[in-house]
C-alpha cells in the first residue's frame, strides 16, 4: 500500500505516534514530530505516551493532545475500562496516519486497533507487530536509534534535516529551577549516576572520587546529582566526597524540571540513562560512561566521541545481568582519573 502524502499544509490531517517509553527513546523520537509539524503545520498530532512520562510533551507546542497508557499493569482488569475507552477515543479521531515507532505487539496491536487510514512502523519491530502496519518501513542498517526513527519521514514526503528546537525551552519551568535551588549562580556539572539497570551503573565511588578530584581542580564548578528517589542512597555516597559543592536533587524533579536543570548546566557525566538523551537533546556536552549496551545505536547522539567504553571481550553484551569473570568490569574498570581528564578537556573547550 503506498501512502497519501497531502498536497496542502496538512490542513485536516490528524496523525497518531506510537512511542509510550522509555523516557530516552521518546526524546530520540521527538524529530519526527517536530518535522512533520513543520512540514505540515495545520496538522494535528498526538503522541500515544507512558503516564509516567506525560510530564515531558504536557503543553509541547507541536502536540495537539496526548494519549496516556497505564504501561505498569496495563493488562490487569483495574484497567481495561480504560484502555477500552482510549481505544474507542481514537477510532473516532480518524487518524489519516498511525505511526508506530515502538515496534512491539502491544503497540502494534494498538496502531491497529486504531484504525487509522495509514498505518506505519518499522522493520526492525519486533514480536510480530509488523503484522499489523499498511508500510513497512526499511531502516538504514547499523543505524543509531534515532536515525531508524527518522527513516519513517520520507515514506511520507517528509523532508529530514535539523532546522527544528528539538526540546524547546518553558521558561517558567526554568525560572523555578533557578530560584528553588540557586542554579543561576556559578557554573554547574550534573551527575548521572543511576540507571536502569544495575551493570549500567558507574559505580557511586568511581562518581565521588571523581567530584572529589574535580573539586580540586576547577572550584569555580559545582555540581549536581540527578535521579528518581531510588538513587538517593547513591547520592549519599557522592555528595560526601566534597559536601559544600554538591546538591542532591535525586527524586526532588518533575521531569520538566529535570530537562530546564540538564539546560542550566555546563556539561553532564552519564551512565546510559534517559537523562544523557535530553542532555545531548540540547547539545549540552557530556561524558557518557558506557558498559553492556551499543553506543552506535543508543549513545548520546552527536556526541559518540565522547563515550567512554572498555574493550572486553564481552562488551556490549546487550544484557541485564553480568556474566563476565570479573563481575560488572565494563563499568567497574573504567578508572575515575581517566573520566576527570574527559570531563577536564571538555570544560576547556566551553572555556575557550
Amino acid at each position: 500500500m503506498k501512502p497519501q502524502t497531502p498536497s496542502t499544509n496538512g490542513s485536516g490531517l490528524k496523525i497518531l505516534i506510537l512511542k509510550p517509553s522509555s523516557l530516552g527513546d521518546v526524546v530520540l523520537a521527538l524529530p519526527v514530530l517536530r518535522l512533520l509539524k513543520r512540514q505540515f503545520p495545520n496538522s494535528k498530532i498526538y503522541w500515544w505516551i507512558d503516564s509516567n512520562l506525560a510530564g515531558l510533551l504536557e503543553g509541547d507546542p507541536d502536540l495537539e493532545g496526548l494519549v496516556r497508557f497505564a504501561r505498569q499493569g496495563w493488562a490487569g482488569p483495574r484497567y481495561w475500562g480504560e484502555l477500552l475507552s482510549s481505544i474507542r477515543w481514537m477510532q473516532a479521531q480518524a487518524f489519516d496516519w498511525v505511526i508506530d515507532l515502538q515496534g512491539l505487539m502491544r503497540s502494534g496491536l494498538f496502531a491497529w486497533l486504531a484504525n487509522g487510514g495509514l498505518t506505519i512502523g518499522l522493520d526492525d519491530s519486533r514480536e510480530g507487530a509488523a503484522a499489523f502496519y499498511d508500510v513497512i518501513v526499511r531502516t538504514p542498517s547499523h543505524s543509531h536509534a534515532l536515525d531508524s526513527y527518522l527513516a519513517v519521514l520520507p515514506a511520507l514526503g517528509v523532508t529530514v534535516d535539523w532546522n527544528f528546537a528539538w526540546l524547546p525551552e518553558r521558561p517558567e519551568v526554568a525560572a523555578t529551577v533557578r530560584n528553588k535551588w540557586g542554579l543561576h549562580e556559578g557554573r554547574w556539572v550534573i551527575l548521572q549516576p543511576g540507571a536502569r539497570w544495575i551493570n549500567k551503573r558507574w559505580p557511586a565511588e568511581h562518581y565521588a572520587r571523581l567530584l572529589g578530584l574535580a573539586a580540586i581542580a576547577r572550584p569555580d564548578i559545582r555540581f549536581a546529582v540527578l535521579g528518581s528517589g531510588e538513587d538517593q542512597p547513591l547520592a549519599n555516597v557522592i555528595t560526601a566526597a566534597a559536601p559544600g559543592r554538591c546538591l542532591d536533587l535525586t527524586g526532588k524533579l518533575s521531569l520538566p524540571e529535570m530537562v530546564e536543570c540538564i539546560r542550566l548546566s555546563e556539561l553532564m557525566v552519564t551512565n546510559d540513562t534517559g537523562p544523557m538523551h535530553v542532555a545531548a537533546a540540547q547539545g549540552k556536552p557530556v561524558v557518557a560512561l558506557f558498559g553492556p549496551t551499543e553506543p552506535s545505536w543508543t549513545g548520546p547522539y552527536g556526541q559518540l566521541e565522547h563515550v567512554m567504553q572498555l574493550a572486553l571481550p564481552c562488551v556490549p553484551c546487550r544484557k541485564s545481568d553480568c556474566t563476565y569473570v570479573k563481575e560488572f568490569e565494563c563499568l567497574r574498570g573504567i578508572p575515575p582519573e581517566a573520566v576527570f581528564k574527559a570531563v577536564l578537556a571538555r570544560l576547556k573547550s566551553s572555556d575557550e
